[in-house]
């Protein structure tokens, strides 16, 4: 009976609504910390200091988006996996608690640590089947990269945490992290070269829209960072200053470009439209903490949590 009552309780509440409002919990959650951290910071420490609030936000959406709209998700889980919808709605309360973690900076090495490896996962069980069975689908291996992306950004968080992991853990975890980061700015570096019209971020399917002008030129700049940025960790060369640079650059997009059109889509009638448009907000926001957290890899391991 008790599962039942808060089912129909999540079904009560319209995804998109409960998306935003989660996310908006986060933002709010993790304010303090963050200022915190910023009023102490100077240049580009204090972009860098949103590397966990960036990562946070977007893990409650997701969170939400499980919980209040496990249908939409539900197809995702393998046909191998027995009890598919308690998997989703354990999926989604993993996210929550995460972004809690994170946002707060409580207990980052494992919240960081323990969402790394769930999207290592995801890209082993789900995504990269998927690819392998259509390997000239470039939407699907975008997928994989950034799936990855993500992934790595968690090993940086955990890994640079306060509370670490002693100085070869730290390494081992920052190490990994910073090769899924140089994965995704090669990759996507050059997708956005190739696909210069495409919202910028994760180059996926959807496209920029007619009325924004320099379209092209904001894909070319974002591409352009992006390998820069492989360049500088190949190179191990003023990374901390790069990342933090593509990182501002990408938060702006974020505020300047995803914001807009989300609004746009909240105030139609289609709610699936209105969840993309919030899918595609909080990726790129979550992608902007991966960029983050690698000028923060940059740093050493002497921070805080957030």
């Amino acid at each position: 009976m008790l599962p039942l009552t808060i089912a129909t309780v999540f079904e009560a509440v319209p995804v998109e609504v409960a998306m935003c409002v989660a996310g908006i919990a986060i933002f709010l959650v993790g304010i303090p910390a963050a200022t915190h951290t910023i009023a102490g910071a100077r240049g580009a420490d204090r972009i860098v200091a949103l590397a966990g609030l960036s990562v946070a936000i977007p893990l409650a959406v997701f969170g939400a988006l499980h919980l209040f709209g496990p249908q939409l998700v539900r197809d995702l889980v393998p046909r191998y996996m027995p009890w598919r919808m308690f998997w989703v709605y354990f999926v989604g309360c993993a996210l929550i608690a995460a972004s809690l973690s994170i946002a707060s900076g409580i207990a980052v090495r494992w919240s960081g640590l323990l969402f790394g490896i769930m999207m290592f996962l995801f890209v082993a069980m789900i995504h990269l089947r998927g690819a392998v069975a259509r390997p000239h689908d470039r939407i699907i291996w975008t997928i994989v990269v950034r799936e990855t992306s993500f992934g790595g950004a968690g090993l940086i968080l955990a890994g640079t945490a306060l509370d670490g992991w002693g100085a070869t853990g730290k390494k081992v975890l920052v190490t990994a992290g910073r090769v899924c980061v140089l994965l995704a700015a090669v990759v996507f570096g050059v997708e956005h070269f190739l696909y210069p019209t495409g919202l910028p971020g994760v180059p996926l399917v959807k496209q920029m829209p007619a009325w924004l002008p320099g379209r092209a030129l904001i894909d070319y700049v974002t591409g352009a960072g992006l390998l820069v940025l492989a360049g500088s960790i190949l190179l191990g060369r003023n990374t901390k200053t790069v990342a933090a640079a593509l990182g501002a650059w990408l938060l702006l997009l974020v505020i300047a470009m995803y914001g807009p059109i989300l609004i746009a889509a909240l105030l139609q009638t289609n709610a699936g439209i209105k969840v993309e448009a919030v899918n595609y907000f909080a990726d790129t926001l979550l992608f902007t903490g991966v960029i983050l957290a690698a000028a923060r890899a940059a740093e050493g391991t002497n921070r805080t949590a957030m």
